[in-house]
């Protein structure tokens, strides 16, 4: 049975000390609520150390929300997965919708990240999604099935335990706007039976596949009842306690 599993990922917002603090309430709350789902955040770089101090102990997990597709070397600017995992990272959120759109990864970098994350042990959650442009052209499965098969590439059916899919339809993501339930279900499927056509029933069945895009407390009830919605990479409902309590305790 797949367990549900909540994310929050914080983008370039929240200082060390705010993220912290925040961090600190927050796992308090878990483990006062004791929700039936994984919680994962996902802070900045340079906040992820007073992240993982204020959340020792509880059972959030702090990724995060990118890194290199090498392990050391002329790279300014960049943060490589052994500098993570010595912090004691071990997810890792690869191909977000902006680091695409911003930032020019491709398909095939973003492919690079995975297969260097997954030969370190690290856990992945695997972004895909289509432009408004190319849902209205009708290319959504094109769209999808392009990113999962070159971002799955050379991914050993054995590595699929350590890989989570998130689902964000790029018009939905700090739009306001939501994909219907219908439409993150039925997109969803879509993604299990590419996976299964890829790797095996087995395997497909057991993904877990999560929806992202403006995802909140007055959503997120109908679209964890559907059937292939396994949680949420949530964005800016993610940064209150306010906002996020409610996503995550969602079944109370």
């Amino acid at each position: 049975m797949r367990r549900a599993y909540i994310a929050g990922n914080w983008k370039m917002n929240l200082t060390p000390s705010e993220g912290a603090k925040y961090a600190a309430s927050l796992a308090e709350a878990v483990k006062k609520e004791a929700p039936d789902c994984r919680v994962m955040i996902a802070p900045s770089f340079v906040s992820i150390p007073a992240v993982l101090n204020a959340v020792k102990g509880s059972d959030i997990i702090v990724a995060a929300q990118n890194m290199a597709n090498h392990l050391s070397g002329a790279y300014t600017g960049e943060v490589s997965p052994e500098m993570l995992l010595d912090l004691g990272v071990r997810t890792v959120i690869l191909g977000h919708s902006e680091r695409r759109q911003y930032y020019g990864e491709t398909d095939e970098i973003i492919n690079s990240k995975v297969l260097l994350a997954l030969s370190l042990k690290m856990d992945v959650v695997l972004c895909v999604g289509e432009t408004l442009e190319e849902r209205k052209s009708g290319r959504l499965e094109e769209v999808l099935k392009r990113q999962l098969e070159v971002g799955l590439k050379d991914v050993l059916p054995e590595e699929m335990e350590h890989i989570t899919i998130a689902y964000e339809p790029v018009w939905a993501i700090g739009t306001g706007e939501t994909a219907t339930p219908e439409d993150a279900d039925g997109a969803h499927s879509f993604i299990r039976f590419t996976v299964a056509s890829l790797y095996s029933d087995d395997i497909a069945k057991n993904l877990i596949i999560q929806y992202g895009g403006s995802v909140k407390a007055g959503n997120v009830k109908a679209l964890m009842a559907k059937e292939n919605v396994d949680g949420a990479l949530v964005g800016g409902a993610s940064l209150t306690l306010e906002q996020f309590l409610p996503i995550i305790t969602y079944s109370k």
